[in-house]
């Protein structure tokens, strides 16, 4: 399928032209989208930003771009979505006679092949607090992220992604996650040193926060001294 000098598909018939876009080639234009779309939302505002403004900077047709997301906020979707895909893959990893928490605390398994994606994802993570529509996306996000945890847990137990144990361990593990995101996001603008000792070993104690299940509801308060 030919493709138009944008490097969107343009509808012609196969063998006109160069072959079709490969995958890998799709989600770079896609991360690209996304860090544009990002940008100027945080110069203008959600609001303030058309598809067509963002097409423009890109140096594609709208058209293009609608070919990619069905919306301008869904073109930050490859921002929010990588960090959650890294953390699936690393849990995947896992041997299964490791706990997924000790395989984590060790460094190169939680370091290699780490997304770097910068400042752009931390303004997005950030302006889904003021912005209704990207912290639409950024739930959507995590919904779809859910099920997979679920889907990795209980091929770890032998219990169905459907029982009520695995559900609510994948929807603590997502929950975590998002927490973690979005206190580093923060830490960042306010220029706090949240994560001293770096950003694995933050998220790491996330986890293990996460690990300890619900202790409030299963410990006493300590008595108050008057």
């Amino acid at each position: 399928m030919a493709r138009s000098s944008t490097g969107g598909p343009t509808g012609k018939a196969p063998g006109r032209g160069r072959p079709p876009m490969t995958e890998r080639r799709k989600e770079v234009v896609r991360t690209e989208i996304a860090r544009t779309a990002v940008r100027l939302f945080t110069e203008r505002g959600v609001s303030g930003t058309t598809g067509d403004d963002i097409a423009r900077e890109l140096g594609i047709s709208t058209r293009t771009l609608w070919r990619y997301f069905p919306t301008k906020e869904s073109c930050v979707r490859p921002l929010l979505t990588t960090g959650l895909e890294f953390m699936a893959a690393r849990l995947r990893a896992c041997p299964p006679d490791t706990p997924l928490l000790e395989y984590l605390e060790r460094e190169q398994a939680f370091e290699e092949g780490a997304p770097d994606l910068g400042e752009p994802v931390a303004d997005l993570i950030r302006m889904t607090h003021t912005e209704p529509a990207l912290m639409a996306v950024w739930l959507e996000v995590h919904h779809a992220a859910e099920s997979v945890f679920a889907e990795i847990i209980a091929a770890r137990t032998g219990q169905g992604t459907d029982d009520l144990s695995v559900r609510v361990q994948a929807a603590i593990l997502n929950t975590a996650l998002r927490l973690a995101s979005e206190e580093l996001a923060h830490a960042t603008a306010d220029g706090r040193e949240a994560v001293p000792a770096g950003v694995g070993p933050f998220v790491r104690t996330v986890l293990a926060t996460a690990a300890q299940g619900l202790p409030a509801f299963t410990t006493a308060p300590p008595r108050r001294r008057d």
